[in-house]
């Protein structure tokens, strides 16, 4: 039974050992990497054949970041068969119908002063997005009154139009309520 416990013990310290040199031999291996992308530069083709083959695995190289432009590979593109006959252009009808939508706002008049010009105060009531209260704020347009019928007081109807001078960007379209 001795025997048998020495061969036990001579086994057991036997499987250590060769796990150690795996990792010597990974390690090199690690180490040889770096070298090995120096090494073509240097080494000659002969010297490569007559050198024996590593037994263990070798790690792959990362490819490099930066390619040249001329070692990049190309992709081909797929090329579409011609049309064996061309559609002709065909030129539609424009639908008569309004460009966009405008805005239109509701307001009273404040000032009519300006020839052909008033000044309306439109009244905002928004809801405050995170407390909730509801905030009023007023904001004064110039619209383009071309009879001047609206007077100080009046609620009117304003409607977005293209820019009449540096300031009105809004006409009258209609007077919903004269003032007392």
């Amino acid at each position: 039974m001795a025997d048998d416990e020495k061969n036990e013990i001579e086994e057991t310290e036997e499987t250590p050992e060769p796990a150690a040199e795996e990792v010597s031999e990974t390690t090199e291996t690690v180490d040889e990497a770096p070298e090995a992308e120096e090494a073509p530069d240097t080494v000659s083709d002969e010297t490569e054949a007559e050198a024996p083959a590593p037994e263990a695995p070798v790690k792959k190289q990362r490819p490099r970041r930066h390619i040249p432009r001329a070692a990049r590979r190309t992709r081909t593109k797929v090329k579409r068969e011609p049309a064996a006959k061309r559609k002709p252009i065909t030129r539609l009808a424009k639908p008569e119908s309004e460009r966009g939508s405008r805005q239109e706002r509701r307001g009273v008049v404040v000032s009519d002063k300006g020839e052909k010009t008033i000044i309306v105060k439109v009244d905002v009531i928004k809801l405050h997005p995170r407390y909730k209260k509801v905030v009023r704020r007023s904001v004064k347009f110039h619209a383009h009154d071309e009879e001047n019928t609206a007077g100080i007081g009046d609620t009117v109807r304003i409607v977005e139009t293209r820019p009449l001078s540096k300031t009105k960007r809004w006409r009258l379209a209609e007077i919903v309520e004269k003032a007392k």
